[in-house]
């Protein structure tokens, strides 16, 4: 017998941006492997390593569950309308919304910081999540139902130096969910937030430009959590029963209590 997430989960339809590592990916397999018959549209700008996840959820699921890959930019809000503008009708009617992708550059502090890395960091953290939902919600409504879930972070909590322009990207975030939340409070969609601590994935490379040793500095002596730990939590929040909201989430590891314990200087 199936669990009642399982069921809850049964045939629908979730996309999940961000989907080519990480968090992203980490949630879409969760999906699959909590309801083998679920349906993924999974986004991201490296088209391979999503082709490389959908055979990895039919693997594991054994061919039930329907796996749509797409290239997506959310930074560029061109690529947005074109990607909904281009999605089949029989993918279009969306259940679950997981606004996962998401970036940091750096950790220069301000009167440093580089103009391209401050409008990557906007256009992707804060436009591209607020594109793909004001593009989600209409359908939301069209059937008064549906759930929005925005990753974002302890940083948009706990500003730290070196952090202005991420930290303040992941406050924008909260900010708007708990926004958009208050909007729909009168219909049947959800909208949630999940926070992160300190997370060891592909990001901290990015941060460090490529360095991976410095960003293996970060996690020396600590035992981080990893993409699938924070994936469970957004299945979790996915699966509960229609007039449940978890409305907001703090996911640390054991040795970390505030941003200021997963900062390290580089």
């Amino acid at each position: 017998m199936s669990s009642a997430v399982a069921q809850r989960l049964s045939r629908k339809t979730v996309l999940v941006t961000g989907a080519s590592s990480g968090i992203g990916r980490a949630t879409a397999l969760e999906f699959a492997r909590t309801a083998a018959d679920v349906r993924l549209i999974v986004t991201a700008r490296r088209v391979e390593a999503l082709e490389a996840l959908k055979a990895e959820i039919e693997e594991v699921t054994a061919g039930k569950a329907e796996v749509l890959v797409q290239r997506l930019d959310v930074s560029d809000a061109a690529d947005v309308k074109r990607f909904w503008g281009g999605l089949a009708a029989e993918w279009r009617d969306i259940d679950v919304l997981v606004n996962n992708a998401g970036l940091v550059k750096g950790f220069e502090h301000v009167g440093d910081i580089a103009e391209e890395d401050v409008n990557i960091m906007y256009a992707t953290n804060v436009a591209g999540l607020i594109n793909m939902t004001q593009a989600a919600v209409p359908i939301f409504k069209a059937r008064n139902s549906g759930t929005i879930i925005n990753v974002g972070s302890i940083a948009g909590r706990e500003p730290y130096p070196g952090g202005a322009i991420y930290c303040s990207t992941k406050a924008a975030v909260r900010a708007f969910t708990e926004s958009l939340r208050k909007e729909l409070v009168n219909t049947r969609i959800r909208v949630s937030c999940v926070d992160p601590g300190q997370v060891e994935t592909e990001f901290s490379v990015v941060r460090f430009r490529g360095d991976k040793a410095k960003a293996d500095a970060v996690y020396a002596g600590v035992e981080p959590l990893t993409g699938e730990d924070i994936a469970e939590v957004i299945v979790f929040v996915a699966g509960r029963r229609e007039n449940v909201v978890v409305a907001d989430t703090l996911v640390f590891p054991s040795h970390q209590g505030g941003a200021s314990s997963m900062h390290r200087k580089s």
